[in-house]
Formats: C-alpha cells, structure tokens, sequence
C-alpha cells in the first residue's frame, strides 16, 4: 500500500494557558495543503518486525525512532499485526511547522488499519493517534479543522482557500519546540479566534495572528525579514506555520517571488 502524508499550515495560534501535565492549551485552525506530501509504502512481512527505509530530505532520527516505525509498534502491540516493510519517502521538511512527522505517523496507523483489516473507526484512530503526538490525530480528519487543547479537540472549520495561491519558505533554521515555548506567557485573546478567521482574508493581517512569532523572531530575525517579504510581493496575509520554521504567505494571484539562496520554497495554487 502506497499513500501520501500531505503536510499542514496554522491559521493563526493563540496560546492560552499552561497546563499541570507541562503542556500547553492552544487554539488554531490547522488547514492541510494536499499538494505538498511524502511517500510512504508499507508491505505486509513474513519477518515479525517492522523494518524502515528512508529517502529523500535527510531526516536526523534513527529508524527505530521514526514516527512511522512508533505507529507500526502502537498496532503490533495492540492489534497483533504482522511484520511490515515500510519505505518513506521524505519531501515535507523537518522542523519546519508543516506537521509532515505528525501526517507521516497518522498515515501509517492509518495503511495499517487498512492492511491488517482492523477496521478501527476514525475516533478510535485519533485516541491511537495522540500517544504519538498532538498534531497526529489532525491529519486522520485532513480536512480543516478548528483545533484546541493540545491540538487534538477539533471541530469542523468553514475556511476554504481554494483558489489562493501560497508561497512556503523555509530558511536553513531549526526552531524546536521548547524554544519556541520560551518565553511564552499564555493569555486567551478577547476575540476568539474562531470569530477572527470568519473575517475576510485581507483583514487577517492585523487579527489572525501566531502567539509564537514574537518569541521565534527574536531569536531568528531572519523569519521574520522572510513575513515581510511575502507582504512587500503583494500577499494577503502571511505568517509563521506553527512553532516555525516556515513561513508562509497567501496571495490573490500567481506571485513573482523569489527565495533568497540556501532556503527552500514551495508554491502552488490551492
């Protein structure tokens, strides 16, 4: 079985408070981009265990630590399944705040519901999906989605950028997600985000907002030179994808836009 885990960009992030299990609540809509995927095949083995082969971007983790890997374990240890050889093929950068681990772990719970005939419903995947991470249990809906808690309490989201052209940029920077907590101080906004996002697009810029920037871009000015690009070639609105370190911008029509050398972008139209 072949499939593609697409990846995902925040339609803003508010932080709200801190928890006593030492994470965090948030609100944010997270919106898939399904253009933008890896690879990952999964066959059924007569060998017990599950071996994992790589290619494409370089991901730093070793295979008995991947996501993938976890999710085949998760099964196995719970269902019984078989042995699996699994390739994945990487093109959703790392550490980027596109979720591409989280979409590459969901999927493959996913494959391998299917594959083995465990016939799991949705919810019962997303309860499976959330010991591997809080965005993982997003990408078994795909589809947008008003997210709270910890990412994981979702409803349905109205938002549809179909037609909008988007710019990904990723500079050569890695932003971990305790540094992008540092220095968080968590507050609920007075306008829910929810009502902020119903705005029309072109009025995002001073509402929809990611509770992280402040925090990312002192440290890496070089992000937030990157947002003010995309606006100064004509986007709507652009921001820093979850905890960073992609920025994205949306445009009304195709964009002339060029990245400085050394980072990677991606465009398409929704």
């Amino acid at each position: 079985m072949i499939l593609f885990p697409n990846c995902k960009i925040n339609l803003g992030l508010d932080v709200t408070a801190k928890r006593p299990d030492g994470y965090h609540d948030i609100a944010t809509v997270m919106y898939p981009l399904h253009g933008l995927c890896d690879s990952l095949e999964i066959i059924p083995s007569a060998d017990p265990t599950a071996s994992l082969t790589m290619s494409g971007i370089d991901v730093a983790c070793a295979p008995a630590d991947n996501i993938v890997t976890k999710a085949w374990r998760i099964m196995h240890e719970e269902f019984g399944t078989g042995g699996a050889a699994i390739h994945l093929h990487k093109v959703i950068p790392s550490g980027a705040g596109l979720g591409g681990g989280s979409a590459d772990g969901a999927f493959a719970l996913m494959a391998l519901n299917a594959l083995y005939g465990i016939n799991l419903d949705s919810e019962r995947l997303e309860s499976m999906a959330l010991t591997l991470g809080s965005d993982v249990p997003f990408f078994i809906h795909n589809t947008p989605q008003h997210c709270s808690g910890r990412g994981e309490i979702m409803t349905s989201c109205s938002v549809d950028l179909t037609g909008y052209w988007i710019v990904l940029v990723k500079p050569p920077v890695f932003v971990s997600t305790a540094e992008a907590y540092a220095g968080i101080k968590p507050h609920t906004p007075t306008v829910p985000l929810a009502e902020r996002i119903s705005r029309p697009i072109e009025e995002w810029k001073d509402v929809v907002t990611n509770a992280f920037e402040d925090t990312v871009f002192a440290r890496h000015p070089r992000l937030a030179s990157i947002k003010q690009s995309l606006y100064d070639a004509g986007a709507l609105y652009a921001s820093m994808s979850g905890s960073g370190s992609t920025v994205y911008g949306l445009f009304a029509s195709q964009p002339s836009y060029t990245a400085a050398e050394g980072d990677w972008m991606w465009t398409a139209r929704l």
